[in-house]
């Protein structure tokens, strides 16, 4: 426990016969709870996993509210609604089973996805047993031992001592990183990042690809996790769902850690078309939901004011083009009416912006 809150510690673990037991064994003594989710590995990581619990697990009594049932009464009728719908809520995960015959005790939790759903899917799996057992601060650490267990407090402690809702790993402001990262993957962090800026609405947040992380209970209850993006693009959807639940954010130097044994899956080339199509996606999400649907906000007439605009002249400038292709000269009115398209579209886009910016900087801590 940290500050007397329960902190527990979810690990995806695919393939990683040879890192999961160094994960394992260099996890901090004040986590309460490791859950390794095995999202259907080929080679031995459940069968190391199984064999540490074996020897090392340890019983760790019930804490928390989630130990005593909910009374009944006339005020408190709606957190019974949602106590049913979150007992019902697994039903919508992967097929999984639980290794242990006692897991609401056991310090090292297995669970094994039944089929492979990728990285996103075994850290929400992971989420929702957490959320059950009303674990006080989530944490994820990967399972291929990329993550230094000595920096897992720092990342936790805003969590627990601040009431921030939920902490990202900084490894971009670390003097080391142009050093160490490796540049494609520096270029690549980079541009996700500036789209996860505009799409989430956390503008300041800038290594937004990281996944050591923690999330506080209440962030977690605030989203639906079983629809958290399954794959690579996992950070990047759950910034975009925090902002729209109104979460707070910070982001905390992180060492970058390189060549320790890992072995990267992830292919550069697919992630970044895959995640901005994800993030466009979710950038109208976000205005729909959060500054139409939830509270109206001139945001919203702005941004699509501005893509309106800025379609219109897009279309006008191809017209006009093809006309000086042709050798045809163009008309005062034209030039004046792409002009106007244009400089309004700007403008519009640049106020929304600015605007989404001071609206969200009160959520950055």
């Amino acid at each position: 426990m940290l500050h007397g809150k329960t902190v527990a510690v979810v690990v995806p673990a695919y393939n990683e016969e040879t890192q999961i037991l160094k994960v394992l064994e260099t996890m901090p003594a004040f986590v309460d709870r490791i859950v390794v989710v095995n999202d259907c590995s080929k080679d031995r990581t459940a069968e190391i996993v199984r064999d540490y619990m074996a020897r090392h697990n340890q019983v760790t009594a019930c804490q928390g509210e989630g130990c005593e049932p909910l009374a009944a009464t006339p005020y408190n009728k709606a957190e019974q609604v949602l106590r049913t719908l979150n007992k019902k809520e697994i039903n919508f995960f992967l097929p999984s089973e639980v290794v242990n015959e006692t897991p609401e005790s056991d310090r090292v939790i297995l669970i094994n996805n039944l089929v492979n759903g990728g990285v996103g899917t075994a850290i929400a799996r992971g989420y929702k047993f957490c959320k059950d057992l009303r674990i006080d601060c989530t944490a994820v650490m990967a399972g291929d031992g990329q993550m230094d267990p000595d920096e897992l407090e720092s990342i936790c402690m805003p969590v627990v001592a601040e009431n921030i809702d939920y902490v990202k790993g900084n490894r971009l402001i670390h003097r080391s990183a142009w050093l160490v990262i490796p540049k494609i993957r520096y270029l690549g962090n980079s541009v996700l990042s500036m789209l996860t800026k505009i799409a989430s609405g956390y503008w300041r947040v800038s290594d937004t690809q990281t996944g050591y992380t923690a999330i506080s209970r209440k962030a977690l209850e605030a989203i639906r996790i079983h629809q958290i993006y399954p794959s690579y693009g996992m950070p990047n959807d759950m910034l975009v769902k925090l902002n729209i639940a109104y979460c707070t954010l910070r982001e905390v130097e992180i060492k970058p850690v390189y060549d320790v044994g890992e072995s990267s899956k992830m292919k550069i080339g697919k992630v970044i078309p895959t995640v901005s199509w994800l993030l466009c996606k979710n950038f109208f999400k976000r205005l729909w939901i959060k500054y139409l649907f939830k509270d109206f906000h001139p945001i919203f007439v702005l941004y699509h004011l501005s893509f309106l605009l800025l379609f219109l002249a897009g279309g006008l400038g191809m017209r006009l083009l093809g006309e000086f292709i042709a050798g045809q000269s163009w008309t005062s009115v034209s030039l004046l009416i792409f002009a106007f398209l244009s400089i309004n579209g700007f403008q519009s886009l640049l106020s929304a912006m600015w605007m989404d910016m001071q609206d969200n900087d009160r959520f950055y801590k």
